[in-house]
């Protein structure tokens, strides 16, 4: 009975008192212990520093025997100046550095003195590289350990030794360190450690083993040496521009584009990929997720910051972000296109901004952009969620796709605008262009995004009371309708939209309707179509503060007469399609005879919009119809770009480098109010000029001058503005 009685288990109670309370102090950091043997490095400023001794072994009971037999190094020339051959052939010579910087799969050279002549058959040394806390590569004539890259070497007779070494053509891009190493039968022993030995490796779109290689010499020194540009803003057909000083040859700014990538914890071992290196820049260029180096702001509040219309080039952006350790406010669109061209380029990765006409929005991933009206064909603004911006603008890098199949490399669209998740973070592309134009969506990365921006069809919904929607009209040339890029070589701009996508109708476009969510469209479109009538806004091209006249026009190609009930909104909105106010509502009724045309008028005075304008403020003018006859809903959009007041430049002095020059700006008001607190910012190419002006500039036509002196500093031929 007792053994039975000891083979019954013990009974285990719950216990209801609460778990013991954590220990009291700041939770243990993560480390790598038990999930890897070392840590992955992913900062390029934790370079590990060498030895100057490693031994072979323990040393005997006296010690280490004495070296001075044994070869060692006097002196390491990196030939870093930029006159000489290595920046010159490296296409670096135009970084303002103290630094030897270099591109990968492309040989440079070092110049090493001995203490005595050196021998190959017996004095063994290397140039070993350190780049963050990884292992050490190693370039050596008998070549051994992890290798950098080839070597060569030649030398006279005497103590000096010129090497040259050729990075591998998808080695690491960032910063390394450098030592000479010379072997003893008792161990290793290097130089110590010089900053001033440490150099730069770049992508090299020169040499044809690098994947960023190309070919066109032209484009290539466009999109990776210029460092001025041009960046396009307004409306299709009234189109703005923007000059930029990209500056990534300023002092500083490499190793601020080296921080980024330190900032986003990117492994060292994955900054030779450069599609790796755009997807992560793409979310690091913006602070939405990770403290990036920009704020967004659209709201017009920049107190904090910058307004994103004063920033007239990259390099302050760049060096604040690395400076501070803080994001820098204010951008938008332009200016986080500007930001990434300098940081790509800098690196060595071909790079352009371009600018997308009538720019979707896509909300709901459908790739249709909808609009929805109410039964009397006015804009449901509470239920459209999808919007198109007057503009947007993002960047294209080139680049070979090892993960596409072959035929999707070259041009890659990244875009650093914060506007929907890829993959959780704020971040678009790298995102084949090639792949876009031939409805490739499934390729990495966010080409449905894309595709959406520049080839979405406008489908235009009734909203009846119940709620359920029926389409009415579809668009399918407004969205993308034009795409510019600086062209190569001048200032003028160049038309890139058929790389984007098939002219409507063309022979090769695929049905877009196979790609959207399924739905009327395109049955509904062909329909439509047939039914003849139309409205039409005429462009128009109106100063701030100008009183305009606005025309509508509506066309009959019926046989028969139509009357056309119309509602024509006017708003004043933001450059990305919100609406901020309306400032005018009309209710036309359009009486046509067959197959001809009825134009209405009205007169718009500034009064009516200029208390409610905003920055960047453009007037979005929507006009609906509804032909009583047959129920058709006909539409037409139209954007008015505002044209703000010029300023005319005058540049006096005598141009020659470092020559007193004087800049005189004249402005005139063309407001009905006094103007105060004047800056004018810009840049001459070489310097940063401010010029504050204290008094007022009273309304109409009288002008102000705004005299500055500047110092001309010139690395390379610039443009002055």
């Amino acid at each position: 009975m007792a053994d039975a009685d000891a083979a019954v288990p013990p009974v285990v109670v719950p216990s209801s008192a609460p778990p013991p309370a954590p220990p009291g102090g700041a939770p243990p950091k993560v480390t790598h212990h038990g999930r890897v043997a070392a840590p992955v490095a992913s900062s390029n400023e934790d370079t590990e520093e060498l030895p100057e001794f490693e031994p072979f072994g323990a040393p005997g009971p006296r010690g280490f025997p004495s070296l001075a037999e044994y070869l060692d190094i006097s002196k390491v020339d990196m030939m870093k100046n930029r006159a000489e051959i290595n920046h010159q052939q490296h296409h670096t010579d135009r970084f303002n550095t103290n630094f030897l910087i270099v591109r990968r799969g492309q040989e440079f050279q070092v110049k090493i003195t001995f203490n005595r002549p050196y021998d190959a058959d017996k004095d063994k040394f290397a140039v070993e590289f350190g780049i963050g806390e990884g292992p050490t590569c190693r370039c050596s004539p008998p070549r051994s350990g992890r290798a950098l890259g080839r070597a060569a070497w030649w030398w006279p007779p005497g103590p000096e030794v010129t090497m040259g070494i050729t990075p591998t053509a998808d080695a690491i891009v960032g910063r390394y360190r450098l030592y000479v190493a010379v072997v003893t039968p008792y161990g290793i022993r290097r130089t110590c450690t010089d900053v001033s030995r440490d150099l730069y490796i770049l992508y090299n779109p020169w040499v044809k083993e690098d994947v960023v290689f190309l070919e066109d010499e032209e484009e290539r020194d466009e999109c990776v040496l210029n460092e001025s540009g041009v960046i396009y803003h307004g409306t299709w057909d009234d189109i703005a521009e923007r000059n930029w000083n990209f500056g990534q040859f300023d002092f500083g700014v490499l190793d601020a584009c080296l921080y980024v990538m330190d900032r986003a914890g990117m492994p060292i071992v994955n900054r030779g990929d450069p599609v790796k290196m755009a997807r992560i820049a793409s979310a690091m260029l913006n602070s939405r997720d990770d403290d990036g180096v920009l704020v967004g702001s659209w709201s017009g509040d920049y107190s904090y910051g910058v307004a994103p219309t004063s920033w007239t080039g990259s390099t302050d952006i760049l060096l604040s972000y690395y400076r501070t350790r803080k994001p820098v406010g204010y951008a938008q669109c332009w200016v986080y296109a500007a930001v990434f061209n300098s940081f790509l380029r800098c690196l060595g990765i071909p790079a352009r901004v371009v600018t997308n006409f009538y720019s979707a929005h896509d909300n709901d991933g459908n790739l249709k952009t909808d609009i929805i009206l109410d039964e009397n064909g006015r804009i449901d603004r509470k239920n459209t969620r999808d919007s198109i911006w007057n503009y947007h603008c993002w960047n294209e890098c080139f680049m070979a796709r090892a993960d596409l199949p072959t035929g999707f490399g070259g041009w890659q669209a990244v875009d650093a605008t914060p506007q929907e998740t890829s993959d959780g973070m704020f971040r678009c592309g790298p995102a084949s262009v090639r792949a876009i134009k031939h409805g490739e969506l499934c390729f990495p990365f966010d080409a449905a995004f894309v595709f959406a921006e520049v080839n979405s069809d406008v489908v235009f919904h009734s909203r009846k009371r119940d709620g359920t929607m029926e389409v009415v009209k579809v668009k399918k040339d407004h969205v993308g309708r034009l795409i510019l890029t600086k062209a190569t070589g001048s200032y003028d701009s160049r038309d890139i939209t058929e790389l984007y996508k098939f002219p409507e109708g063309q022979a090769g476009q695929f049905p877009k309707s196979q790609l959207a969510e399924p739905s009327a469209v395109a049955p509904m479109a062909d329909g439509l179509a047939k039914l003849g009538n139309s409205l039409r806004l005429p462009a128009l091209e109106v100063a701030v503060g100008d009183d305009f006249e606005l025309c509508l026009e509506a066309v009959s190609r019926s046989g028969e007469s139509r009357t056309v009930d119309a509602y024509i909104t006017g708003s004043v909105v933001y450059y990305t399609g919100v609406t901020s106010a309306d400032f005018l509502f009309k209710t036309p009724t359009l009486e046509l005879e067959a197959n001809q045309s009825v134009k209405e008028l009205w007169q718009v005075p500034a009064r009516s919009y200029m208390k409610k304008l905003v920055e960047q403020a453009n007037l979005h003018f929507i006009a609906t119809g509804k032909v009583k006859e047959t129920g058709q809903i006909i539409t037409a959009m139209k954007v008015v770009a505002l044209h703000m007041p010029k300023l005319s430049i005058k540049v006096s002095g005598l141009n020659k480098v470092n020559e007193l020059m004087v800049a005189t700006v004249d402005f005139t008001n063309p407001f009905s109010l006094v103007l105060e607190h004047v800056y004018v910012h810009g840049i001459s190419g070489y310097d940063k000029l401010t010029m504050c002006m204290a008094q007022q500039i009273v309304p109409f036509r009288e002008i102000q001058t705004l005299p500055s002196s500047f110092h001309p500093d010139i690395k390379a031929y610039r443009p002055v503005w």
